[in-house]
This record gives C-alpha cells, structure tokens and sequence, in this order.
C-alpha cells in the first residue's frame, strides 16, 4: 500500500460502525495511527450491552467473563493480553505492554497483576440478564462453538456477532491493527482464542497490509489466518 492511500479504517461487523466513526475522528484531529485502532474499539469495549466484546460479554462454563485483545503497529510492534477478567479496556493493557514492557503476551493473573501496577484499575460489572442467560445456559450445559455461536445465545440479536478486530492507514501510509474480545460464550475457563495472539487474530506488516479476523479462534489459529493472508498479499493476491 502505498504512501497517501489513506486515511482508511475497516473493522468488523455492525458494532464496528461507531468504533470506525471514533476512530476517523481520532485521526482527522492529528492522532496516531495507533491512537486511532485503540480509540476506535475502546468504543465496542465499554458498550455493555454487547454481548461478545468487553465485560458485558457472555460468560465462559464457569460464569467467569474473560477477555483477550492485542494491538500491533506499522513499525512491527505489538502487544497483547489474555484471559484477564475485571478490566473496562484490555486494549489499552495491550497496548501499554507493547510500550512498557519487553514482552509480547501477558496471560492471567500475572497479566492482572502487571495492569495494576501500570495505572490500570478494576471495573467488577454485575450485569443480571448475563447471569440469567448462562444459568439458563447451565442446564444443558450443551457446547457447540461454531461462527458467531452468540447469535444462537439466549440474549443477544441479529446484530450481536463476536469479537472486533480494526485495521486502519493514516494519510502517509502509516498502518496499525488492534483486536478485542470476550471470546467464545460458555468456553472452557481458561481458553484463549486467537484475537490475542499476534499473526492468527492480528497481523500488520508496513511493506504490504494488514489483515484482523473474527470467528471460531481455534480455526484462525491452526492457519495462522491474518499471517496468511498478508503473505499471500505479498505474493501478489488481492
């Protein structure tokens, strides 16, 4: 992609319209790149009645609501957290690992732990028609994951579909992705998907593109999905 293609930003499904809107206008008043794909999802992130995205999101089998996100820049940077709980804005937490730490990936309680000591505070969100529908939930316990198993889900619509992913250029060809996610409604507890982890959920390469997935983790995960992609873009695809 060349210099002055942009400024563009793509990112998922209905709920990403607002995220594109807020992110638009993160560039167009002299924002990053950057700013503009943690801005835009941060939007997605605190709506609480989405249902695959931030803390409103359905529970995993236990109850427990786990997010995972990750952000990666034109320059190959990236960051990413997994299996957090209790926290408005996991794509920040990405992105601050990226810029303050040597790592990649922070996971669990020790990722908990890091975004504490990093300014980053608890939000604990009670949300009762998400309790109610994984009660309800609970007496099948039946487990089918499959694309956008949220709009089988007890609550949720035809526009409730799972994840955001982001992927934005900047007038001067400058490139950044971010992903965000609840994951899978009534996972197992512990279970990450691919929105974390850099090259499957997310993948950016400044000398031609950027690619960001949705859907079944575990299918984008054994492709190495947005990897592919942005290679198969370097050999010449569309």
């Amino acid at each position: 992609m060349g210099q002055g293609a942009g400024p563009l930003v793509l990112s998922t499904w209905e709920h990403g319209l607002p995220a594109n809107q807020e992110a638009v206008r993160v560039l167009a008043a002299g924002g990053s790149v950057l700013d503009a794909v943690e801005q835009g999802v941060k939007v997605v992130e605190a709506d609480l009645s989405n249902r695959s995205v931030g803390l409103g999101g359905l529970p995993d089998r236990d109850g427990f609501v786990t997010l995972d996100a990750s952000i990666m820049d034109h320059e190959g940077r990236a960051g990413a957290v997994a299996f957090v709980q209790h926290f408005k804005h996991p794509i920040s937490i990405a992105r601050a690992i990226m810029e303050r730490s040597p790592h990649i990936l922070l996971a669990g309680r020790g990722a908990e732990e890091w975004a504490l000591q990093n300014g980053f505070e608890r939000t604990v969100v009670e949300l009762p028609e998400v309790r109610k529908a994984w009660q309800e939930w609970l007496r099948s316990g039946s487990y089918r994951p499959g694309v956008n198993v949220e709009n089988t889900g007890l609550i949720g619509g035809p526009d409730q579909h799972d994840t955001i992913a982001m992927i934005a250029m900047d007038a001067q060809g400058r490139m950044a992705g971010s992903c965000t996610t609840s994951g899978l409604a009534w996972k197992v507890h512990g279970r990450v998907g691919d929105s974390p982890i850099i090259g499957a959920g997310l993948f950016v390469d400044s000398d031609v593109g950027a690619a960001c997935a949705t859907g079944v983790g575990e299918l984008v995960i054994r492709t190495v999905g947005s990897h592919a992609v942005v290679e198969r873009m370097r050999q010449g695809m569309e």
